[in-house]
């Protein structure tokens, strides 16, 4: 559960829903409504490539109807369009936060302000099985506008040894892949730019983008409130990681939030 969706925090994107794709699973009897309702805050880069942190305060919304429909600030809105005991795939809208030179003049001063924009995702899930619930996990986003390109993530992650009704522990890799013209928004600089900066210019190339590792605690301390845990460390590689913008390759992130179950 995070301040924030998505852009620049280097939590996986599996961390957002986190367990939700493991309850019909293990809770065949899940409420027709869940909702949670909490605050967080978050520690994170300024902007991916950045050296420097920031903390943001922000809030945890989670409402989600059978296994069909949900909404959340991590998330976005979205539908399950194929659900089952094992798998779950849908469509969402979410949206990207973009970068402005004001979050670290020295930095991106004369490369523009990268605005917030839209994003439309497709994702998918499997489960292995019960006895070995490993979590494969896909997804694809489009920004529309702002870095206006595509990115996506390959995942996995499942519950660690010792789990209980009170304590879930999950933990996973990724990778994230993503097209050229979302890396030439980020960490591609013109020749306009270059002047304007002083970068050299800098043309990028599509592929992986960053390799990253997440661990989410959440804990049930009564049968309503729950507080939450997420950790990441995410690496750029390729274009990201060798631009002239990004200030430091290995990123990390992390979000505590306390919220509300009905």
């Amino acid at each position: 559960m995070s301040a924030h969706a998505q852009t620049p925090s280097p939590l996986q994107e599996w961390q957002y829903p986190g367990g939700v794709s493991l309850q019909k699973l293990f809770e065949p009897d899940h409420p027709e409504w869940q909702v949670i309702l909490g605050a967080a805050t978050e520690v994170e880069p300024v902007y991916d490539g950045s050296s420097a942190y920031r903390v943001v305060v922000g809030p945890v919304i989670d409402i989600r109807w059978r296994d069909v429909a949900f909404a959340s600030v991590g998330e976005g809105l979205g539908v399950n369009l194929l659900s089952g005991e094992q798998y779950r795939a849908g469509v969402a809208l979410g949206y990207d936060l973009g970068r402005r030179v004001s979050d670290d003049a020295s930095h991106l001063e004369g490369l523009g302000n990268i605005s917030a924009a839209p994003v439309v995702k497709a994702f998918a899930s499997y489960i292995i099985s019960k006895e070995f619930p490993l979590v494969v996990r896909a997804d694809v986003r489009r920004i529309v506008g702002g870095s206006d390109g595509t990115i996506g993530d390959f995942e996995l992650f499942m519950p660690l040894p010792g789990a209980s009704r009170r304590l879930v522990v999950l933990a996973g890799p990724s990778i994230t892949f993503a097209n050229k013209r979302y890396t030439q928004g980020l960490f591609g600089v013109t020749e306009a730019q270059s002047l304007a900066s002083g970068y050299p210019v800098f043309d990028t190339h599509a592929g992986t983008s960053a390799e990253g590792f997440g661990l989410s605690a959440t804990h049930l301390v009564t049968d309503h409130w729950l507080i939450n845990l997420n950790g990441a460390i995410n690496r750029l590689r390729g274009s990201a990681a060798d631009s002239p913008i990004t200030q430091k390759a290995t990123q990390r992130a992390l979000a505590l939030s306390a919220a509300y179950l009905w």
